[in-house]
């Protein structure tokens, strides 16, 4: 850990408002503090960064986090402010600039968008500023939504190719049981996923601000190892021993190898906009083959969805076994069902002569 030289931080609403909202200016300067000392010459830091909402609630006099999606974005509007003008004042202590990246699933899932947040994470960084990043909630639908920043801060991770993922909350760790009963304890490693079976993971934070808990933090940390990417779970009192190196939360060791950035995001932050059902032959070629997708394979469409969309891949019996981005609108394919590119290619045009989802732009949810 204390050798990574490109690290995400992703700190929970938890760690950084009080339960009745509102910034808690001490521990966002303790947090600032940690990070603005690990950075340097050779180390870089992105930060994701939750508070948003709840540091909106206190100004627009609510009691507790709203559950309606309208009330949750006028929240996010108002915090979003306050929590980088926060983050400003204390990163300034430090002569550090800092630069905000707001971020949607639907951005990454669409490849101009991916590329374009890649390359300003990229300069930021090169050019000396501090990223923090946070999902956009002020205009996030729920089909749009990352729904917790831990699976965003994984996503995050890979996407700027860090070498370390440290996830701070108010738990300082993964336990065997629930850690407020005497005889539990913490586990300091974990080598892969098959480790935590029979643990009783908790769902809930203690803080009530905030929309993740152990479990997304657990699963953040499922993406981010298989991808390559260790991991330390931790509290945010412990960020500086984690930074170190030191003995501090949970370790979660790479399990996997780093794939294609897009595709990541494709196979855990894109909502399906519709479905393609293959007949059997098509669901070997694109599964076992890892082929493209032709329209001869195509047995059935549904949902409405664009050019650009992602889209699941179902067998005959309805399972979805692959995601990828579609080629063409639904409302062509009912014209493309069953037949050869080449018929296509005759009938409608040279346009019509590829592949419905290309195999670069597919990911296999069940092999």
């Amino acid at each position: 850990m204390g050798e990574a030289r490109r690290i995400v931080v992703k700190v929970g609403s938890s760690s950084l408002t009080t339960a009745a909202g509102g910034l808690d200016a001490d521990r966002v300067d303790a947090l600032v503090d940690v990070l603005a000392k690990v950075r340097g010459a050779d180390r870089e830091i992105v930060l994701v960064s939750s508070g948003a909402i709840a540091a909106g609630l206190a100004p627009l006099g609510l009691r507790r986090r709203p559950r309606d999606l309208a009330r949750q974005q006028a929240a996010a509007s108002v915090g979003q402010g306050l929590l980088v003008a926060r983050y400003t004042a204390s990163f300034a202590r430090y002569g550090v600039r800092v630069g905000q990246v707001l971020l949607t699933s639907d951005d990454m899932s669409r490849r101009a968008h991916h590329r374009n947040a890649s390359r300003t994470l990229d300069k930021l960084l090169a050019m000396g500023a501090f990223p923090i990043v946070n999902e956009n909630d002020t205009v996030a639908t729920d089909e749009i939504r990352f729904g917790d920043n831990d699976r965003l801060a994984a996503l995050v991770a890979h996407l700027v190719r860090a070498d370390l993922l440290v996830l701070l909350s108010d738990v300082d760790g993964v336990y065997d049981g629930d850690p407020s009963r005497p005889g539990t304890s913490r586990l300091a490693e974990v080598r892969d996923m098959a480790d935590l079976a029979g643990v009783d993971i908790g769902s809930a934070g203690k803080a009530g601000v905030g929309t993740g808990g152990m479990v997304t933090k657990v699963e953040a940390a499922r993406i981010a190892a298989a991808a390559g990417i260790p991991v330390v779970l931790t509290s945010a009192v412990h960020a500086a021993d984690a930074l170190a190196g030191g003995d501090t939360g949970t370790y979660f060791h790479a399990t996997g190898r780093r794939s294609a950035d897009r595709l990541l995001w494709l196979q855990h932050a894109s909502t399906p906009r519709g479905a393609l059902v293959l007949d059997d032959g098509a669901v070997r070629a694109v599964v076992e083959g890892r082929k493209s997708l032709l329209p001869a394979g195509i047995a059935g469409v549904e949902g409405e969805f664009a050019a650009g969309d992602p889209v699941e891949l179902r067998d005959g019996t309805g399972r979805a076994v692959a995601r990828g981005v579609v080629n063409f609108d639904a409302k062509e394919m009912p014209r493309l069902i069953g037949r050869s590119t080449r018929e296509l290619a005759r009938e409608l045009g040279p346009a019509y002569e590829r592949e419905v989802v290309h195999r670069d732009d597919l990911v296999i949810l069940h092999p």
